[in-house]
């Protein structure tokens, strides 16, 4: 997909509920990409991820949350993303660095320019080539999710999630070349042909 030989980054975003994860793998399956996901896609990910997301483990403050995403990443990146990206094999990423900027940043209220310092660090300045927003109400994503099931991040109710729609919204108008948003309702193979159709778009001018 590259003409330099190195893979693309692909990573996929948007609010829980958005229908990310189902496209992430659509799209792998089509560019013939490696999936991956954060938090949790490593053995010390998968450690992590339970500390974050678990209800039934002890809180943590947005500050340690913020750390722990980042140890994932730093993780997920040297073990998982650059030596595929370094073989030529791309990568589509459900979640990436701007999910800490949406979550941690505007959900939690965190500084932005510290997270995307943490950002740079923990991925030794690795970007996605594209980032790719699932955009779908709110009112949807709730439709979409199991109350009942929910994990720690998905727990925290309609403001919380509104706050960090609108965090993405910010993340797309401020660095526009960075993005395309995708209109995520609708069926998934309706919603995969959008995806498909952007993302080559985007890569074939990268």
């Amino acid at each position: 997909m590259s003409d330099t030989g190195r893979g693309r980054l692909i990573a996929l975003e948007g609010i829980d509920g958005c229908g990310k994860s189902t496209q992430a793998a659509l799209l792998a399956d089509h560019l013939d990409a490696r999936l991956s996901f954060e938090p949790g896609a490593t053995e010390l990910g998968g450690v992590l991820r339970q500390l974050l997301l678990n209800p039934a483990l002890p809180d943590v403050v947005p500050q340690a949350e913020a750390l722990l995403m980042a140890a994932d990443r730093a993780q997920h990146t040297a073990e998982v993303i650059e030596p595929l990206l370094s073989r030529g094999i791309s990568v589509v990423s459900d979640r990436f660095t701007a999910s800490t900027l949406a979550y941690q940043g505007f959900g939690r209220g965190l500084d932005l320019a510290a997270l995307r310092a943490l950002n740079r660090w923990a991925t030794g300045g690795i970007s996605p080539d594209v980032n790719v927003l699932i955009d779908v109400p709110l009112d949807v994503a709730r439709a979409r999710m199991e109350p009942a099931r929910a994990d720690r991040l998905e727990g925290l109710g309609e403001d919380f999630q509104c706050r960090v729609r609108d965090g993405y919204e910010h993340l797309v108008e401020d660095d526009p070349g960075a993005w395309v948003r995708i209109d995520g309702t609708g069926d998934p193979a309706l919603v995969a042909e959008r995806v498909r159709g952007a993302v080559m778009e985007r890569l074939d001018g990268v």
